[in-house]
């Protein structure tokens, strides 16, 4: 595999095979020259919508505090120690979403959002752990980042924040802007801002088991089958009538272990959980929404893109778009794969496409989840 810039002097195989959920990886100018790709006043004015999710977390005087956004007012940026972070700003910006998108070789159905952190002098958030993998990078100015592999990973209690009790550093790393450090689930790490500082962190989804084991159950209730009702006609008299009857436990026991989850079942649930956009996420399609012919017209010129809000994915027969999935036959899928790994499609590629892909494709224009390139 081709090595990358954003890895430094090593492939994506040797980075998945040597420090994916291993061990930390600093790279030094990951993205030379990398400058923000949003300034603080549109960072700022991002935090104070009610639909994108942002925190501010101040360290005044020695007392942790947090605030969940829309942020209306902001601290003077002269003031030391306080932080604003900004969630999913890749949905609403596309120069945000292809930074993001260079994190690819991870795949998509792993690959969560691009949060922004402001910080003044000394602001942070703590010593503190992450459940998942993320990638760090340093986007202006300096932040000092103390980590450390340990086993203790209680938290003080009565905290705004999930801050480690009992933080103990092991190296130290000062970032300076194109410079990214790699950091695997459960690493604690502490990160504090050497004058205004902005860092880019690159989360990825790793979600519990027992989440996905509640929402599989959820999704499958609907397609369980089993007919008919219970009954007893051989019930024999008891002295102990507040106890369950052995042949009632019994006969609903064989009934229940009917249900049977197969492959697909799950590959059906997964593919459209993972693609369900999150709570905060709405889509707006066009205001003066072309007709079908104009839009077959505009599409064979310009290919259609998605939306920065959509994630499609798939797995086989099935494709998945949104929280929705369908089965279609081997011609439309190559292009929708196509579609969903390049997340645009050329006019001259839509050509062979059948009614079905264009009227998809039309009906995901209305409801703003593609749009013409």
């Amino acid at each position: 595999m081709k090595k990358i810039p954003l890895l430094g002097d090593i492939t994506p195989a040797q980075f998945l095979r040597d420090y994916w959920h291993k061990k930390p990886l600093l790279i030094r100018q990951a993205i030379p020259g990398f400058k923000p790709v949003l300034p603080f006043d549109a960072l700022a004015k991002m935090a104070t919508e009610n639909f994108i999710e942002s925190r501010l977390i101040t360290h005044f005087d020695g007392e942790w505090d947090m605030q969940h956004g829309p942020l209306a007012e902001l601290p003077e940026r002269s003031r030391k120690q306080w932080t604003m972070l900004v969630q999913g700003a890749n949905l609403y910006d596309a120069r945000a979403d292809a930074l993001l998108r260079q994190f690819r070789f991870i795949p998509d159905a792993r690959l969560d959002d691009l949060m922004i952190s402001f910080a003044t002098d000394g602001g942070g958030v703590g010593p503190h752990f992450d459940s998942y993998d993320v990638f760090l990078l340093q986007a202006q100015g300096k932040r000092r980042w103390r980590i450390g592999a340990q086993k203790d990973l209680s938290l003080v209690e009565g905290m705004p924040l999930k801050i480690l009790k009992n933080f103990k550093a092991q190296e130290e790393f000062v970032l300076e802007p194109g410079d990214m450090l790699y950091l695997p689930p459960h690493y604690a790490h502490d990160g504090i801002a050497e004058g205004e500082c902005m860092t880019y962190s690159i989360g990825f989804r790793s979600p519990s088991y027992q989440e996905l084991g509640e929402a599989f159950l959820q999704f499958m209730a609907d397609s369980i089958d089993l007919p008919g009702r219970y009954a007893d006609p051989e019930l024999e008299t008891s002295n102990k009538p507040a106890e369950i009857p052995r042949h009632m436990l019994a006969t609903i026991t064989e009934e229940i272990n009917k249900v049977r989850f197969t492959e697909e079942d799950v590959t059906i649930f997964l593919g459209e959980h993972l693609s369900e956009p999150k709570h905060n996420v709405f889509f707006k399609g066009p205001s003066k929404p072309l007709t079908m012919g104009r839009f077959m017209e505009a599409l064979a010129k310009r290919g259609v893109v998605l939306s920065l809000k959509t994630q499609m994915l798939y797995r086989g027969k099935h494709v998945f778009i949104n929280g929705e999935s369908f089965a279609v036959g081997r011609a439309d899928k190559l292009l929708l794969d196509t579609l969903a790994n390049s997340r645009t499609l050329a006019g001259s590629v839509l050509a062979s496409a059948s009614d079905d892909v264009i009227e998809a494709l039309y009906t995901w224009y209305q409801d703003g989840w593609v749009e013409l390139a």
